[in-house]
């Protein structure tokens, strides 16, 4: 039986329910969220405090959801809550019809008053705050109706549960199905040194060297030990080995500033530190590839980016950092 439809979803905007043609209330919205938060944490407790209600309220919600639809949702024992197969089938599902009540009331909205309410934003940390925190106050001043809520985070966040708008994110992470992908800002990955480490140690000449190196880079995975570049033509893979291990492009920037090796970073964090002259670029005709890919990409569900501020957002960002490759157009 179909339980999700326009009908349901417009009387939803009025009354927080699904309902059937001959007005039996089947599926409220307050369930869905339950099923889903639960679902998500594995927690009675803790979804009770993220929806701010009684735990007992949880419970009764889920066991309504149940009753209706005639399966049992999640196994429950003294010590642990997890979802069984019918629950597992059904969470997209709910997680689907949640995110399209949201955006029908978003919808309701924007048509009310294109250049009001919030958008919810999600960005990588470094690329966060380095470029992105320096832009949203121009944006902001421009247009002062709207809202930013912005959550710095490198985890692959579930957008659609977690109502995010937009998430701006590396291109080689920027697969994700059912979601829109627009360039955002090209992003060039060097290799780079400071004076006082190559004073003692010296310039390499190829990169077959570096594998002898003290090294510094984004460590994530055994992968990230590998570094690929290319020249004329010539591709080339090097393991190189380092002693301090980190998963933040930060402490990688201050660690290679500080003179404890060579470092694999993206532009945005060298430019001022290569023109001041602390950093020195190294094999600067060999362009390098990581699996994070070149650019950043904002990611946004396809009837997110009916909303107007949606897209004068993204035009902002693409025409603020001037992407070096021409970008589709959002309207």
């Amino acid at each position: 039986m179909k339980l999700i439809c326009l009908r349901a979803i417009i009387n939803l905007l009025k009354c927080k329910c699904f309902v059937r043609d001959w007005g039996t209330i089947v599926i409220s919205s307050d369930m869905l969220l339950a099923f889903v938060s639960v679902a998500q944490t594995l927690s009675v407790g803790r979804s009770a405090i993220e929806l701010n209600v009684v735990k007992s309220v949880i419970s009764k919600r889920i066991a309504q959801l149940e009753r209706h639809l005639g399966v049992t949702l999640f196994s429950r024992s003294t010590r642990r809550i997890a979802l069984t197969a019918a629950g597992e089938a059904y969470l997209e599902h709910a997680k689907n019809a949640l995110a399209e009540l949201a955006a029908g009331g978003e919808m309701m909205l924007s048509m009310r008053s294109e250049l009001r309410g919030r958008i919810r934003l999600t960005a990588a940390v470094s690329w966060g705050q380095r470029v992105l925190c320096r832009l949203l106050p121009e944006f902001l001043k421009r247009h002062p109706d709207l809202e930013i809520d912005l959550v710095l985070a490198d985890r692959l966040v579930d957008i659609a549960y977690e109502r995010f708008d937009i998430a701006l994110r590396w291109s080689a992470s920027s697969s994700a199905r059912d979601l829109v992908a627009y360039p955002v800002s090209k992003i060039d990955w060097m290799v780079t040194a400071s004076q006082e480490y190559l004073a003692q140690f010296g310039n390499p000449d190829k990169p077959e060297e570096l594998a002898h190196r003290s090294c510094l880079f984004y460590r994530g995975s055994s992968q990230d030990e590998w570094w690929s570049m290319s020249a004329g033509g010539i591709q080339k893979r090097i393991r190189v080995r380092s002693r301090y291990h980190v998963d933040n492009p930060e402490a990688v920037y201050e660690a290679c500033v500080q003179g404890l090796g060579i470092a694999q970073l993206p532009d945005y964090l060298c430019d001022g530190a290569l023109e001041s002259g602390k950093i020195v670029r190294i094999l600067p005709m060999w362009a390098q590839h990581t699996r994070f890919g070149n650019q950043i990409t904002a990611l946004v569900p396809p009837e997110r980016m009916q909303l107007v501020r949606n897209r004068v957002f993204i035009e902002f960002l693409q025409q603020s950092l001037e992407t070096a490759h021409e970008t589709p157009d959002c309207t």
